[in-house]
């Protein structure tokens, strides 16, 4: 009896068992899909459309990013369908360029945040002992000042490059995830199976990746989502404040510090007064929805079931 028929079997059973598996998880994603609330629903459109304009802004805008026309102050119409802003820059225009700006740079700076905190918290969950003591007290410090102001101090020092933007509000944000990976990761470090892992003599690189990470991906997964909306609001209060995102590249906090006096005309034209609204709506929206997003993921992964 021949030894290659039941191995050929065997990898033709896998490779069927494999394509059932990714299918399953395919049909369970789609059912959950659609057993999502209408919130969830919404928060997914809308994080989508916001995706879309982001990656396709140069494609969806009418008009140059800094392009500059004759008429400051531009009131609503066929040509510029928001108006303009004091320089003459058309508002529809750097509306669309600033969700690619805005977004790209919090999520960029929410990854990097996540890589740093994320890191130093595995690594002190495991290590403990001095290097835990260390970055622990280090992270205290860090948090005992005001993050606003802390980051106002740095970029007044450093300058408000984008590079710098994204390294210094990434560091500051990067101690709440630090606290957050360490206290989830130490329930799981006492386990056996990790016990296990290092016994074997497993690298810490290969027991955070294998053992320790995928046991604590979905409260990582939400605090990601509360992070990103923390960190695009950051921002867009320190472009508010004239430190964050400089001109001529778009940015919605700049855009309403700069057309936030048109408020005092709405008594002569509501809608040039309704222009400032316009990149603050776009925030507060894309902030709603994220949150609906996160509230749906923890509900899914804190095991509660509906008994309707």
């Amino acid at each position: 009896m021949s030894t290659p028929e039941p191995e050929q079997d065997y990898s033709a059973a896998a490779e069927v068992a494999l394509v059932k598996k990714r299918r399953g998880f395919g049909e369970r994603m789609w059912l959950d899909l659609r057993k999502a609330p209408w919130s969830a629903w919404f928060g997914i459109i809308v994080l989508c459309i916001y995706v879309f304009v982001a990656v396709f802004a140069p494609f969806l805008a009418p008009y140059g990013e800094a392009q500059v026309f004759s008429t400051p102050f531009a009131p609503w119409g066929e040509e510029h369908r928001f108006g303009t802003d004091q320089i003459g820059r058309d508002i529809f225009t750097r509306l669309i360029y600033g969700a690619r700006n805005t977004i790209g740079i919090a999520f960029a700076t929410t990854l990097l945040s996540f890589f740093i905190g994320g890191g130093l918290g595995l690594v002190a969950a495991i290590s403990r002992g001095w290097v835990d003591q260390l970055l622990s007290r280090f992270v205290d410090v860090l948090m005992a000042i005001p993050a606003l102001i802390f980051a106002l101090m740095l970029l007044s020092i450093f300058g408000s490059t984008i590079l710098s933007l994204i390294i210094i509000i990434a560091v500051l944000d990067s101690t709440r995830v630090f606290r957050l990976t360490r206290s989830v990761a130490v329930n799981v470090v006492v386990m056996d199976y990790v016990e296990a892992a290092r016994l074997r003599g497993e690298g810490l690189r290969w027991v955070m990746r294998r053992e320790i990470l995928p046991n604590i991906m979905p409260p990582l997964v939400a605090e990601f989502g509360l992070r990103f909306c923390f960190v695009f609001l950051t921002i867009a209060a320190l472009s508010f404040l004239g430190l964050g995102i400089q001109p001529p590249t778009a940015d919605w906090g700049t855009m309403v510090r700069e057309n936030a006096n048109l408020i005092q005309f709405a008594q002569y034209d509501l809608k040039t007064a309704l222009t400032p609204f316009l990149p603050a709506g776009a925030i507060a929206l894309l902030t709603v929805a994220v949150n609906f997003i996160v509230d749906w993921f923890l509900y899914k992964t804190s095991g509660l079931r509906d008994e309707h």
